[in-house]
């Protein structure tokens, strides 16, 4: 084995080399005066990161004398991109305390790393380190804490380093656009669209696919037609990327007519952009559609990935047709990924949802590793099928285990308890929630608490709740409250519900149905005229019940 330096140097330019090839190269560097050399330990190191030998790579970089920042971040990135993080911040901190300081491309990778673990603290203290050292306003830093800050719903935060920067750049815009725009702003993301534009600064197909990312509700979809304009004018709907975005802002304004339009007028869509197609015609209840796009791809012999499948399973449990959900079961034993926890949580959620419980604990009990979407999902169908006692025992093993609860553990407990009518138990883990667990409320754990209370009578106790809320309750927590009144018969109370839902979404005319069932369960048949005479003709329709038989 004879290398010159030319040659050396032209190997090791390459992006990619076998593991084979690789070690030649590190061997012929170690018997060199070379060894000492930090440029080669850094390519080396890359490419036994690419060959996800971590182990090698780490061995070389604690071999190599003279650490050159490069060879940091080699290091640091190759842990990164392998999501070991505590190892990639565990370096980035003995990096700090060395000679040799960190530069930009290291702060941008661990902040990358921060934000694909979801740790929001160290995030933060990193943030303090890139101030501290002066990399405030630097673009790559800033441009990876916006992004950073985006995916972990601290939209805040991000729009604080955008605004500190004097001329950000295409890839800042970016950023911000996509933040806002996957936080569900879409207003801001438009204004920033706007103003980005105004400045002179020209979009490319990513902007375009931050903006469309915000419009996720059918009240904008004259929007959402706007940006596609854009798209053609422009000539990015050539774009596989983006046409993925059109087809999925499409599916979530529910207009598949034109998503399918989309899809359609791709070559060779990707599967992100059949992804798009077959979850959207789930969400929009066309179950026969998205089982059939499902069909199609699986004959064009393409390998659908576990977001796929976890999808096409939801379409199945909403539509209750286990055919379909076995079939897809075969599939995933058929392609021997039935271990991928996703997927695995998904079918044990189809057969629950679909009436067959005793399959979908099945599916539980023969996975060898289970993790805490697994137990969700088995405690939301025990919880759906009533089996609430059993749900609880879920509930400790998974502790006992180590497992750590998450908001949807509580969702699915507190579902059960409502569901079984179990008003202390409920109480109690309503409870531990926060203070053993240290888990914020959201919306769904206040409308189950409440729903509990109201159904075992304690409507005044329910009614409090609401009005201690930090924040004012959405229409979803007083809704649940009214048809507590509603069950309980309490009139006096459900009409002080009524109307804050009434003032607060005065567009939604179900709670003045609602209301005016009430009063006549009640007899008090002139306030449900004068209730019916304030509603249109189209307000007071009611569509047809129908049956399957």
């Amino acid at each position: 084995m004879s290398f010159n330096l030319h040659i050396l140097t032209t190997e090791l330019s390459k992006s990619f080399l076998t593991l084979l090839r690789t070690k030649e190269l590190h061997a012929f560097i170690t018997k060199s005066h070379l060894a000492s050399d930090p440029f080669y330990a850094t390519r080396i190191v890359k490419l036994y990161s690419i060959n996800a030998k971590l182990g090698y790579a780490r061995h070389l970089f604690d071999k190599t004398p003279n650490r050159s920042v490069y060879l940091w971040n080699s290091i640091i990135r190759a842990y990164a991109k392998a999501y070991k993080f505590r190892d990639a911040l565990s370096l980035f901190l003995t990096m700090s305390g060395t000679e040799t300081s960190p530069d930009n491309f290291t702060y941008s990778c661990i902040i990358r790393a921060c934000s694909e673990n979801h740790h929001r603290e160290w995030l933060k203290f990193v943030h303090g380190r890139v101030l501290v050292t002066g990399f405030g306003l630097d673009p790559i830093c800033c441009s990876a804490l916006v992004t950073a800050y985006s995916n972990l719903d601290l939209i805040e935060e991000a729009s604080k380093v955008f605004g500190r920067i004097q001329h950000p750049d295409l890839v800042m815009w970016n950023s911000i656009i996509c933040g806002f725009g996957s936080c569900g702003y879409w207003n801001q993301g438009l204004l920033l669209f706007s103003r980005m534009r105004n400045l002179g600064e020209l979009p490319d197909g990513y902007t375009v696919v931050g903006v469309a990312s915000g419009i996720a509700e059918p009240s904008l979809l004259s929007t959402g037609k706007g940006i596609h304009g854009l798209c053609l004018k422009c000539n990015f709907d050539s774009n596989e990327h983006v046409a993925s975005a059109l087809v999925s802002m499409y599916s979530r304004c529910n207009c598949m007519d034109s998503a399918y339009l989309v899809f359609s007028s791709l070559l060779q869509p990707d599967l992100v952009t059949w992804s798009a197609l077959i979850t959207g015609y789930s969400q929009a209840g066309d179950f026969r559609k998205a089982m059939l796009f499902f069909q199609r791809l699986n004959m064009q012999g393409k390998k659908m990935d576990s977001i796929l499948i976890a999808s096409i399973l939801a379409a199945t449990a909403q539509s209750t047709n286990i055919r379909h959900g076995i079939e897809i079961h075969g599939y995933v034993l058929r392609q021997g990924i039935e271990s991928n926890e996703m997927i695995s949580s998904s079918l044990i959620d189809m057969y629950s949802k679909c009436g067959y419980l005793s399959l979908g604990i099945r599916v539980f009990h023969v996975m060898s590793q289970k993790n805490i979407s697994t137990y969700n999902s088995v405690i939301w169908g025990l919880g759906l099928h009533g089996l609430a006692s059993k749900a609880l025992e879920m509930f400790e093993e998974l502790l006992t285990i180590g497992l750590v609860p998450n908001e949807s553990t509580f969702s699915a407990l507190l579902f059960a308890c409502c569901h079984a009518g179990l008003n202390s138990v409920g109480k109690e883990i309503f409870k531990r929630m926060k203070d053993e667990f240290c888990i914020k409320y959201k919306t769904e754990h206040y409308v189950y608490i409440v729903k509990l209370l109201g159904m075992t009578g304690e409507l005044e106790v329910a009614y409090n709740l609401v009005m201690s809320l930090p924040e004012p309750a959405d229409s979803g927590i007083w809704g649940a409250l009214l048809s507590c009144c509603d069950a309980c018969g309490n009139v006096e109370l459900a009409e002080v519900v009524a109307q804050r839902l009434i003032e607060n979404d005065p567009e939604k005319t179900v709670y003045k149905v609602m209301l005016s069932n009430i009063y006549a369960g009640d007899g008090r048949w002139d306030d449900v005229k004068k209730l019916r005479d304030t509603m249109t003709e189209k307000e007071r329709g009611k569509c047809p019940g129908l049956s399957w038989i």
